[in-house]
């Protein structure tokens, strides 16, 4: 793919970090910055970041166009791993003439990037971007698991246009359709009516209040090892920790816990891309927005390079295997724990028409799903994933 026409380059002195860049350990002497006037190939990176100064499909967040190089100016300023990792910093996309033009451009962009086994870190934008980065899974015809950390659903109504707030219905109701799963995370429930959370519940979808997560902040882990893509709405941490975005309240999750589930993201194998949305840096203070969302990054990456690909379940002798008979189960319930990281999976059948199993789909879990099995009870992610899978 030709990218060369697509970018703004980042432009070093207007980010004005030059100074920062005498020390060779900052980010900013390490990651490569895309320059369309010398060969690229794609295909050499690991992460690729990607700015899209994209809102006119925002609700009431049009200077969320400006948070990229905002961001930028933070996260650069940080120290590198300890560990070398290949990142290439694109520039900001070329916003097309229309919305969808835009939309269209960096779906083509991410399904390329995924094609090459290079993961995609966008920076808006708006929220709205999502839809796009889902259309590229849908060209490539990969089933795809979201994870979005927001405290809204962000359905809308079925006839309404596509915005920020207004996206997922879009998503849900695609044909074909390779949404296998979209789990909230974070969800704030006096921000969503009634029948749209009744509504995520008849989809089978997942729905995590924010004060629930905040107390056991380990169950995030295997959430977010099953996605394959990954966005955050700034708005779902609490205003005192990022101002900058309209739609904060003074509930949300904190910095520190954001850094944490931008780490559990990295780690995970199985996770494709990453985005995050609705940072208006006129509204932030001190830039502490603009510095939180630099190190949820740098906490990203840092999980990126922890990664053990263990979803190849082929060799049994890297796990533990447990069987339980539940009651309602089909035969038993088998669980798998790494023995390198302690990480739990679940088997969950897909059955043919006659009650035989004819594949085993590998859900993330953690032990407390495998204590419910021993206590004669089926955890409710497998009965849902069980009533996808065999639908």
């Amino acid at each position: 793919m030709d990218y060369s026409l697509l970018f703004e380059p980042v432009d070093i002195d207007t980010l004005g970090f030059s100074e920062a860049m005498i020390h060779p350990d900052l980010l900013a002497n390490t990651v490569l910055f895309y320059n369309p006037e010398e060969p690229l190939e794609i295909g050499d990176a690991e992460l690729a970041i990607i700015g899209v100064p994209e809102a006119r499909n925002s609700y009431l967040n049009d200077d969320c166009s400006l948070g990229p190089d905002e961001i930028r100016r933070s996260f650069y300023e940080l120290y590198r791993w300890n560990q070398n990792v290949r990142i290439i910093d694109m520039g900001n996309l070329k916003v097309g003439d229309t919305v969808e033009d835009t939309y269209s451009i960096l779906t083509d962009i991410i399904a390329d990037m995924l094609s090459n086994q290079v993961i995609p870190i966008i920076l808006g934008g708006s929220n709205d971007l999502v839809f796009a980065n889902y259309k590229a899974y849908e060209k490539l015809e990969r089933v795809v698991n979201l994870v979005a950390v927001d405290p809204r659903f962000d359905l809308g109504q079925e006839d309404q246009e596509i915005r920020s707030d207004a996206y997922l219905n879009k998503i849900v109701l695609q044909q074909p359709n390779f949404l296998m799963n979209y789990a909230n995370i974070g969800y704030q429930i006096y921000m969503n009516s009634p029948a749209n959370t009744k509504l995520m519940e008849d989809l089978l979808f997942e729905v995590y209040r924010v004060g629930t997560m905040r107390k056991n902040m380990e169950d995030i882990e295997p959430l977010v090892r099953n996605a394959d893509m990954m966005s955050i709405d700034i708005s779902a941490v609490r205003r005192p920790d990022a101002p900058g975005c309209p739609h904060a309240s003074s509930n949300g999750f904190y910095g520190e816990e954001i850094c944490q589930i931008a780490k559990y993201a990295g780690v995970s194998d199985k996770l494709s891309s990453f985005g995050i949305f609705e940072f208006d840096p006129t509204m932030d203070y001190n830039k502490q927005t603009a510095q939180l969302i630099g190190h949820i990054l740098w906490y990203f990456v840092e999980g990126y390079l922890h990664r053990q690909k263990e979803s190849d379940f082929s060799n049994k002798q890297h796990y533990r295997q447990y069987s339980i008979e539940v009651s309602g189960a089909f035969d038993e319930m088998v669980f798998y724990c790494s023995r390198k990281t302690n990480r739990w999976w679940m088997v969950v059948p897909i059955m043919s028409q006659d009650s035989q199993i004819v594949q085993k789909y590998y859900l993330p879990c953690s032990e407390k799903d495998y204590n419910l099995a021993c206590q004669d009870i089926i955890p409710d992610k497998w009965w849902k994933t069980y009533n996808k899978l065999n639908h």
